[in-house]
């Protein structure tokens, strides 16, 4: 297949700007643009590079990029919560690929805004991939996109503080049964507790999307990554072998509850990776992205990568 990739993040530095190469020089420039909203809908990612942003001095710049920061809730990946709604990107072993997604695009409400801050780069490898979803949705088979057509049901089982995956506790980052509750009825899944104490959840999602500003169509899901075959042969075939499907930590179908072929979720694991570009990282780097249109994952790397996260609607 042709890997002709036209799009690339659009990179700020301070000479292409006229500011000053500092936190402070960023964030003046940032008060000085008429619409941050506009600029990051046309050009869908934004890298800044050369400002020197250092953890101390980056709330400031954050509360510009991020009008309202949310907090991870019903997030699915290992992450560790640093900040006032600031998160570790996701901990997930160096020596592995995270293939493309779209944050929480599970969730009934998913942010708008993502951006990263690389506080320690990496020693070799490490970067951020990210994809135009308008790219990614083309490059499937047409097969596989009919099929997708109807969205997809994805399902958890949570433990209530023992147990493979996360817990319901830090899933919804309470230990309030009645405020699960609420949140899950709110956002229209299917739920029930366990005799055991923990939480069995099903929620039907759109698995393509519209764009509400530029009305661009994009692949907007995750079925690949909740899928057990993007766990590898032999991983997939361990965990089949003690326990059923259903009780996996999560899992996904179509929406009708049939299963997804392992070839179409490998097709789009492997289309998203091969069409993406790569965004390498040095300490005091930002990345915004528009969370509708633009996928993300991570490279493998060595040495001791930091790079933290925070996100907005």
């Amino acid at each position: 297949m042709e890997n002709d990739i036209s799009w690339t993040p659009a990179q700020i530095s301070p000479a292409q700007v006229g500011a000053a190469p500092t936190a402070q020089g960023l964030a003046e420039h940032l008060r000085s643009l008429p619409d941050l909203g506009g600029l990051l809908a046309r050009e869908k990612a934004l890298v800044f590079r050369g400002f020197g942003v250092d953890p101390a001095e980056l709330d400031e710049v954050m509360d510009l990029l991020l009008p309202n920061r949310l907090a991870y809730v019903h997030g699915n990946s290992p992450r560790t919560k640093v900040g006032s709604n600031v998160y570790t990107s996701t901990e997930y072993p160096a020596e592995y690929s995270i293939s493309m997604h779209n944050e929480m695009s599970y969730a009934h409400q998913w942010p708008a805004r993502l951006l990263f801050f690389c506080e320690t780069a990496p020693l070799t490898g490490g970067a951020t991939p990210v994809i135009d979803g308008t790219r990614w949705l083309g490059c499937l088979d047409p097969e596989v996109r009919e099929a997708f057509a109807d969205g997809v049901r994805y399902s958890q089982n949570l433990h209530g503080g023992m147990g493979l995956g996360k817990s319901w506790q830090a899933t919804f980052e309470t230990e309030e049964r009645d405020r699960v509750e609420a949140f899950l009825s709110d956002s229209g899944a299917d739920w029930k507790w366990l005799p055991d104490g923990s939480l069995r959840v099903s929620q039907l999602r759109p698995a393509i999307v519209r764009h509400p500003v530029t009305g661009d169509e994009v692949w907007f899901n995750q079925a690949d990554q909740w899928h057990p075959a993007s766990l590898g042969d032999d991983t997939a075939a361990a965990l089949a072998s003690i326990m059923p499907a259903e009780e996996l930590p999560q899992s996904v179908s179509f929406a009708d509850g049939s299963p997804i072929p392992d070839e179409y979720v490998i097709q789009v694991r492997d289309r998203g990776l091969d069409n993406a570009v790569d965004v390498d990282w040095h300490a005091g780097d930002l990345l915004l992205i528009d969370n509708v249109l633009v996928g993300h994952g991570r490279r493998p790397f060595t040495g001791p990568r930091r790079v933290l996260v925070a996100m907005s609607d």
